[in-house]
């Protein structure tokens, strides 16, 4: 089968910056694909790494790629590409077979409630404040809180005041994005473990450090996240809760698979999407709500813009888009 392939560009800023130990990010920019086969079917996908040397990437792997091609010939390429690209493709490709569209059995899930991702620093406390004076307050809710961005005797202060205000029903995930040494995350550790409300540390150390994160995880809940992304091969062999986001680890069919078959401790995360990427994302997390281990999923409402980029309609996303 011969498949047409279309390429747009689309770029959209956070509604606020968002501070981590490896930087800021501002905006997301990237690619959306349009797959048809001549007959009607049209699959869906989405190319936006978070890196600049990804995105160069990316650019080229894209422009490798003719504009018809044998869906054989594609099929080889998804696995030799950058994660990003990989999952474009492989979700285009996907859709256009029905693996999962409007059509499918299911049709696209919907996503559990998710968890509150809450800005670094002393910004926490006001979010944290607004939370608790919505409607939703702070009860039965999960936070995320990027940490490893201020100096760690301020951030251990925010902590304190953190814990004093989440009620008991409430869970607390910790982000450093690799921004901690051994000995302030085992500090963190301590601190937190014997707490009911703590899901995990995420990702507390650098991703080459895999003999101190299995170290730290001996004390308590540790979740990989970027590591995954350096070290594929860790999705198969890490034990603890994997952070998966999707839209950048390659062909979303085989995260597809291990959810349906019940493999425990995946939490789906984004990568701040478009619409189209995020129907996989809310499919997914909606498919690891319904196994061993339901847990919030990462999606990170308030932070991206609303309008048609984001639609559920690939079709007002591709048009947007121009």
């Amino acid at each position: 089968m011969t498949l047409r392939l279309q390429r747009r560009r689309f770029r959209f800023a956070l509604l606020q910056p968002l501070r981590t130990a490896a930087g800021e990010l501002r905006e997301r920019c990237g690619w959306l694909l349009r797959l048809d086969d001549g007959q009607g079917a049209v699959g869906w996908g989405e190319v936006a790494p978070l890196q600049q040397h990804q995105f160069t990437a990316c650019e080229q792997a894209l422009a490798s790629l003719p504009d018809e091609l044998p869906q054989a010939q594609l099929e080889a390429v998804l696995r030799k590409v950058p994660g990003a690209v990989g999952f474009g493709l492989g979700a285009a490709l996907a859709e256009l077979e029905g693996v999962v569209c409007a059509a499918s059995p299911q049709g696209w899930l919907k996503a559990p409630p998710p968890a509150l991702l809450l800005p670094a620093g002393e910004a926490m406390l006001t979010a944290l404040a607004a939370e608790e004076a919505s409607a939703s307050g702070l009860e039965g809710r999960t936070f995320k809180w990027k940490v490893a961005a201020e100096s760690d005797p301020l951030e251990r202060q925010l902590l304190e005041q953190l814990l004093q205000r989440l009620p008991p029903t409430a869970r607390l995930r910790l982000d450093a994005n690799g921004g901690w040494d051994r000995s302030t995350a085992q500090a963190w550790m301590q601190r937190l473990r014997d707490d009911p409300r703590l899901d995990w540390l995420e990702q507390p150390l650098e991703v080459e450090d895999l003999p101190g994160l299995e170290q730290l995880a001996a004390l308590g809940p540790v979740a990989l996240d970027e590591s995954l992304d350096q070290q594929p091969e860790l999705r198969r062999s890490w034990r603890g809760w994997q952070v998966r986001r999707p839209a950048l680890e390659g062909d979303p069919r085989l995260l597809l698979r291990e959810l349906q078959a019940g493999l425990p401790k995946r939490m789906l995360s984004t990568a701040f999407e478009t619409g189209i990427a995020r129907r996989w994302l809310e499919h997914l997390a909606g498919l690891q709500a319904q196994g061993p281990t339901p847990v919030a999923p990462g999606l990170a409402p308030g932070w991206t813009p609303s309008g048609a980029l984001f639609s559920n309609d690939p079709e007002q996303v591709w048009a947007a888009a121009a």
